[in-house]
């Protein structure tokens, strides 16, 4: 028997001015605030799968209100409060089109395009010489187009400018905030025996200040490798240990499926969803250094639902305040 989920929430709240539901968040909107609800819903190769797999909301959630706590002195981010295990409230900023996805190791894509050949990803010069999952020289920034419809696309620093995609200033400070958050993320991933391999951060401006904004160095935003026996898998060309969604591609191209025209979903039966379960609570338990508390799912919708409330109240007295 499968354990219970969060498939979708359908509140409506006084005062709310609008609704958003993404492929796994749903977005509840109070003017210039947000309230955030994480679900238990997954998507890979950008399709939401038949099944939501119980725990893996709060699991993101919790991952991301903690590392959101942990760089808010070098960055300013959204947040203004976490009430719930599944939720986040915080500003309602204009998203910039590009998201900045920041490379310490040649893996996944940039290595899928070293491999054929190129030496030039989103405009960055990488050397000869290098082997799938090696350390690079430095980080470095290899943006996206954030599509509305259909996949992300790479894009160069110089194309974003000539577009005018984001301005000169604006784009200075999201690549030193990139790099700054990127530091402090390898930081915190050794203390857990982690190598933070890559990751994204998007960005958005409130009151014309640029703010990080949704999660951050989650298991589902970044790729990372266990850190003991890196070198040696290095030195005998064998895979890297890993922790990230792959794991959930994985399953899925063994079972004939990448998200292209006519491929059929395979049956997540009980005994998948419970390991895609149980491996999101490993995910929590390695980057936080702390098992994951059990929750009660009876009327866990009510709770989320009693915790926006509160918080929005609350929210509004305070501003009221100022």
């Amino acid at each position: 028997m499968s354990m219970q989920a969060i498939k979708e929430t359908n509140f409506k709240f006084p005062g709310q001015t609008g609704f958003y539901k993404g492929k796994v968040r749903d977005v509840y909107y109070f003017g210039d605030r947000m309230a955030m609800v994480a679900s238990d819903r997954i998507s890979a190769f950008d399709v939401i799968l038949p099944r939501a797999i119980p725990d893996k909301g709060r699991v993101l959630n919790q991952i991301a209100a903690f590392n959101l706590e942990a760089t808010k002195h070098l960055v300013p981010n959204w947040v203004i409060a976490t009430p719930d295990p599944n939720v986040t409230i915080g500003f309602k900023c204009e998203p910039f089109a590009v998201e900045m996805v920041v490379r310490g190791y040649l893996a996944g894509h940039a290595w899928r395009e070293y491999k054929a050949g190129k030496r030039t990803v989103c405009g960055v010069p990488l050397p000869e010489g290098l082997k799938e999952n090696d350390k690079l020289p430095t980080p470095i920034i290899t943006p996206t187009t954030k599509a509305h419809v259909g996949h992300d696309e790479d894009i160069s620093r110089e194309e974003i400018l000539k577009r005018g995609i984001v301005s000169e200033s604006d784009y200075k400070t999201l690549e030193e905030y990139t790099f700054k958050l990127f530091n402090k993320g390898t930081e915190l991933a050794a203390e857990r025996g982690l190598i933070l391999v890559d990751t994204k951060y998007e960005f958005g401006k409130h009151q014309g200040k640029i703010y990080l904004i949704d999660e951050v160095h989650t298991p589902d935003s970044s790729r990372y490798f266990y850190k003991e026996g890196y070198e040696a898998r290095q030195k005998a060309g064998e895979p890297q240990k890993q922790l990230s969604k792959e794991f959930v591609r994985q399953w899925l191209i063994e079972n004939g499926f990448q998200g292209k025209d006519g491929q059929q979903i395979p049956e997540m039966t009980d005994a998948i969803v419970n390991s895609i379960s149980a491996r999101y609570k490993e995910l929590y338990e390695q980057v936080r250094g702390e098992a994951l508390a059990s929750v009660d799912y009876t009327g866990i919708t009510q709770r989320i639902e009693q915790s926006i409330l509160n918080s929005i109240n609350s929210v509004n007295l305070e501003s009221q305040k100022i």
